[in-house]
């Protein structure tokens, strides 16, 4: 498939959407977003990245109005306000943004680039990644991997599971205090090392798969122990801190499960949200979510701006690599289709005419060299003047062009002009009138 389209892209994050409005645009998984994004009119490719505080898709379309439109109503109950819609060159600058974590909540943290990976591979398992997608997501992970080993960029950027305990130290005492971890993976590992060091007393983790909860509890110094997500709700009610990170289609921790609780802080980092909102309306219970972290991080950003300059240089050179690479890819896709739709037309013809020849007398071999020769040498001189077009063009961002080439001389066109149905027998005479500078080299051909 030739690299004739362009990307587009949309973001619901925390740059501009509420924790809600970001909930309301994430799909129940990323698969099942790309899936719904191939099925549109005009996609090639398509990829989704779905985190705690971001929903984001990217489709590869012919035309850059075709990709908005197969976009647009990508979160059709989240304002329009909170929707970043991008074009092609926004949308790469915009992936390698994020993969530096230059548009995480806590500028560049890590996780981010795991959480791009995983997206790729669910986009790519679902027949999402065509070559186009593929160049950008790569070289945006690329980028995100110097940013780190380059850069400080993330040298003691909090993680959000940091930034999480940060903020219930803000609430309430957690020296002595119980704490509750719900969930296993990557951020609520963070979120129970930093309790940890915060002076927790007791901990606890609560996994669906109790074993990778009892791998975080071993991981702590503190007096740790696993249970069951569905015993969630009861261990709530013990501990006077809950971070909640799970990846669960449904909330894990309800009103009445805290109808008693007395004095809880409860931070839900989860995408969905693992707790009720409604919760909020207990006496004593203090729910925080994404939304409230902002002012924990700022301090890590006004830290990291030096950094985060270093960065956007780098994201500024390899993004014009990158495009350099469209470029040059999609001058050589117009000019290979050129070319291969010339040598279909130059072997039917040739085909055609050696056969007329041939009717007037067994052509030498020879004589068939310097034809097919001559027929060669017309492709190449013809072709040489759009083919430099062609490249200028694409210098020149000038993708009209290169759309109207690769349109004009698409390989797969049908149909065959009247002198392939001549005659084997035909005489040089039956030429077409298209055909001038061939038959006089053919006439005195035959005359030898």
């Amino acid at each position: 498939m030739m690299d004739s389209g362009a990307i587009s892209g949309v973001s619901v994050s925390h740059a501009r959407a509420k924790v809600e409005e970001i909930e309301a645009a994430c799909r129940a998984d990323s698969r099942e977003a790309v899936r719904e994004l191939l099925a549109r009119d005009g996609v090639a490719e398509a990829f989704a990245v779905q985190t705690c505080n971001r929903a984001e898709a990217y489709v590869v379309t012919d035309r850059p109005a075709e990709g908005y439109a197969a976009l647009a109503d990508f979160a059709p109950d989240v304002r329009e306000g909170a929707i970043a819609h991008m074009d092609h060159e926004e949308s790469i600058r915009h992936l390698m943004r994020v993969a530096c974590g230059l548009e995480s909540l806590v500028l560049g943290e890590d996780q981010i680039l795991g959480q791009l990976k995983t997206a790729l591979e669910e986009a790519r398992a679902t027949g999402g990644i065509g070559r186009m997608l593929d160049d950008a997501l790569m070289k945006a992970i690329h980028v995100g991997e110097r940013a780190r080993s380059e850069t400080r960029i993330n040298e003691g950027a909090v993680s959000l599971g940091s930034a999480a305990v940060k903020l219930a130290k803000a609430e309430t005492d957690l020296d002595g205090s119980t704490a509750l971890v719900v969930g296993a993976g990557e951020m609520a590992t963070l979120a129970a090392r930093a309790l940890d060091a915060a002076d927790v007393e007791r901990l606890i983790v609560a996994n669906r798969t109790v074993p990778h909860a009892e791998h975080v509890a071993s991981e702590v110094a503190s007096d740790a122990r696993a249970v069951a997500l569905d015993a969630a709700a009861a261990a709530a009610r013990e501990a006077d801190v809950v971070i909640a990170a799970t990846g669960s289609s449904a909330y894990v921790i309800g009103p009445n499960a805290l109808a008693d609780a007395g004095e809880t802080v409860l931070i839900d980092l989860a995408q969905p949200r693992d707790v009720d909102p409604a919760v909020s309306a207990i006496e004593g219970i203090t729910l925080r979510d994404i939304d409230a972290l902002e002012s924990v991080t700022a301090e890590t950003r006004r830290k990291r701006t030096r950094e985060a300059r270093e960065v956007e240089a780098m994201i500024d050179e390899e993004f014009d690599r990158l495009l350099d690479a469209y470029k040059r890819r999609r001058a050589d896709d117009a000019i290979s289709a050129m070319y291969e739709g010339a040598e279909r037309v130059k072997e039917r013809e040739l085909r055609t005419a050696l056969s007329k020849l041939d009717a007037q007398g067994e052509l030498t071999a020879e004589q068939r060299e310097t034809i097919a020769a001559l027929a060669d040498a017309l492709v190449g001189q013809l072709l040489a003047a759009p083919t430099k077009s062609l490249r200028d063009a694409a210098a020149e961002d000038d993708w009209t062009t290169i759309q109207t080439a690769m349109q004009l001389f698409n390989p797969e066109f049908g149909g065959a002009p009247p002198v392939a149905d001549a005659a084997p027998d035909a005489a040089p005479d039956d030429l077409p009138e298209n055909a001038e500078i061939p038959r006089r080299v053919l006439e005195q051909l035959s005359d030898d």
